[in-house]
């Protein structure tokens, strides 16, 4: 499995897509953070990071796919996967070795928003006037988020040989387990406690449980189970090949 993470990483790195997905990351964070007068830091007299951590999901809705998804796709279509898969190693470590390395590339994308900490830090008044540890929890839950939405374009590279198509599919169900059973919960046809149920399906609602930096083991078996299924949906898919 370290050998295919490797050669993924060094396949990112070695083009500009690594470089394009981080810079374009930090761009449109630093834009919202810092400009953008409806959510800028320096507009709300407020010094806190609320903005990074409701912000960064939508940029990683489009972000996350267009990283993954030439995972399978492109082994696909020029036809790489047969030696791929010829080596020893099972589906796990290929579908593990992709997953890791797709996950790394945006841990390296949210490893420079520690600026961002750092200047909130000396803008409170007094300095330092910040809650570190619910902090530290949103960023556990963001990470928490990536590693769902990585799993989720594995899969849905897998499903195709065409990269565009892969990038349409993984953004849909990314946007659909994120925020679509929010939406299915306000409908009249449920109440009660019916609605809640509803809405704890969905990213969204673990995701702003852990963003407020209340890590409840509750949450974190959900992310954990969610990026599970996902990626065992990626082997199954792999495993089409000898049906």
């Amino acid at each position: 499995m370290s050998a295919i993470y490797f050669k993924e990483i060094n396949a990112f790195f070695s083009s500009l897509i690594g470089y394009i997905v981080i810079g374009l990351f930090l761009v449109l964070m630093g834009l919202v953070m810092w400009v953008f007068p409806d959510y800028s830091v320096l507009d709300g007299g407020y010094a806190t990071l609320d903005t990074l951590f409701s912000m960064a999901p939508l940029i990683f809705l489009f972000l996350i796919p267009a990283v993954t998804m030439r995972t399978f796709a492109e082994e696909t279509q020029s036809g790489t996967i047969e030696l791929l898969v010829t080596r020893p190693v099972s589906d796990w470590q290929i579908v593990g070795g992709k997953f890791l390395a797709c996950l790394t590339l945006v841990a390296f994308a949210l490893l420079p928003t520690a600026l961002y900490y750092i200047t909130v830090y000396y803008l409170g008044a007094p300095a330092g006037n910040l809650d570190s540890g619910g902090i530290l929890g949103s960023y556990t839950g963001l990470f928490f988020l990536a590693a769902a939405f990585v799993a989720i374009g594995v899969f849905a590279s897998s499903l195709t040989t065409n990269q565009i198509v892969a990038f349409l599919l993984a953004a849909f169900l990314c946007f659909f387990v994120f925020m679509a059973f929010d939406f299915l919960s306000r409908l009249p046809v449920f109440f009660g406690k019916t609605d809640d149920l509803v809405q704890a399906i969905g990213i969204q609602y673990h995701y702003n449980s852990m963003s407020r930096g209340v890590l409840d083991s509750r949450d974190v078996v959900y992310f954990m189970s969610l990026t599970a299924v996902f990626l065992a949906a990626t082997v199954l898919s792999l495993g089409r090949r000898r049906w």
